[in-house]
């Protein structure tokens, strides 16, 4: 490695590590303004709350890491610039290609670990928190309410798109895994009733993967929608054909930003997003992680051309057009995963073409500079 490269790649990660630790610990605060509240109604001890954050912090990365490589980059080439040394560079001959070659590589590093990080260690930091989270909740529920059931989800429904089953559930608890007042509607191909059935609690067998029922009755109906055969149980009925895990059907009861990686994958493996529109949102998120990193190589093409085109008078400028780039890519791509979780645009496109249409901005960008 060059001098040259040396030296661009230090100013740049000391600034990169201050732009990161500002950003973190803002987004902290933040969330800490939302929840911490929560967290004291829970009656969380210190230390509790000390290893919930612990939890929580490598989520944010993924969020912070992007906009923090772009306000580092813009400040060390933007002090490049001010001082002459850019100018004296390209002066020796040396190309803004060249010059510019360190923090390429260093960008494409940050996206293979952006990439990591959304694959291995956000699952774990969000699935981690969320269940620490959810424990310390339970356990305040049941400090209130002895004997009672904790962490009860009322009015619990899931629609499995594919094998035309509908359910309904009164209530559901997290704790226990017990379900009251269960209802199962499955249809044919015309939307017509083929099947019901009506229980007054069930739980699901993890070890089986199907549905235990007890004290309801199975409704059978005719080509015409009438029924034609009630079949009444008073005990424990095991439903093997009944597959639906609750695990997804909580999973899918949740915003599809606040998912992991795995946590979508498992919900569109056990259902395409063509079945069932409410995944569509799911398939958008999915993709719109696979595709992040490339906003590291988008970083480095908007900050470094932008940072060099003004003059010392108004290095400002250049900055300001460049965050402004950088902001409207996230407009853009808002807007189109909002039309893709609508079913206007195919998943994969209202995730990748954003990102696709920006980096090949700010190329156009980059060899205009040079």
């Amino acid at each position: 490695m060059r001098l040259l490269d040396r030296y661009l790649l230090a100013e740049w990660l000391k600034a990169l590590g201050l732009a990161l630790g500002a950003t973190l610990a803002v987004l902290l605060l933040e969330d800490m303004y939302g929840n911490l509240g929560d967290l004291v109604a829970d009656h969380a001890h210190p230390r509790e709350v000390i290893i919930y954050y612990g939890l929580l912090l490598p989520s944010f990365l993924p969020a912070v890491l992007p906009m923090s490589q772009l306000l580092s980059l813009l400040f060390i080439v933007g002090n490049l610039h001010r001082n002459h040394e850019i100018t004296a560079m390209r002066a020796a001959g040396v190309s803004l290609w060249r010059i510019a070659r360190p923090l390429w590589i260093g960008g494409a590093a940050l996206a293979l670990l952006l990439g990591w990080f959304d694959a291995v260690v956000v699952p774990a930091s969000v699935k981690d928190s969320r269940e620490f989270r959810d424990h310390l909740h339970r356990q305040a529920e049941l400090a209130a309410h002895p004997g009672g059931e904790a962490a009860l989800i009322t009015q619990l429904t899931y629609d499995n798109g594919p094998l035309n089953r509908r359910w309904f559930m009164d209530s559901f608890s997290t704790d226990t895994r017990i379900a009251h007042g269960v209802h199962v509607y499955e249809f044919n191909a015309q939307g017509g009733f083929l099947r019901t059935i009506d229980a007054y609690e069930g739980h699901f067998d993890p070890a089986a993967v199907d549905w235990v029922l007890s004290q309801g009755r199975e409704t059978y109906f005719d080509p015409n929608g009438a029924p034609k055969q009630l079949v009444p149980f008073a005990g424990d009925r095991t439903f093997a054909e009944l597959h639906d895990d609750p695990a997804r059907m909580l999973t899918l009861r949740q915003d599809a930003g606040r998912l992991s990686l795995d946590e979508l994958q498992s919900a569109l493996t056990q259902a395409p997003a063509g079945g069932n529109p409410a995944l569509d949102a799911y398939a958008v998120e999915y993709y719109s992680i696979l595709t992040r990193p490339l906003i590291c190589l988008l970083a480095v093409g908007l900050a470094v051309p932008l940072a060099v085109a003004g003059v010392r008078a108004s290095a400002m400028v250049g900055a300001s057009k460049a965050v402004g780039l950088f902001f409207l890519y996230y407009i853009v791509s808002g807007v189109s995963t909002h039309l893709g979780s609508q079913h206007y645009l195919p998943a994969i496109a209202a995730a990748g073409l954003p990102i696709v249409v920006m980096l090949g901005l700010s190329m156009w960008l980059f060899r205009r500079a040079a």
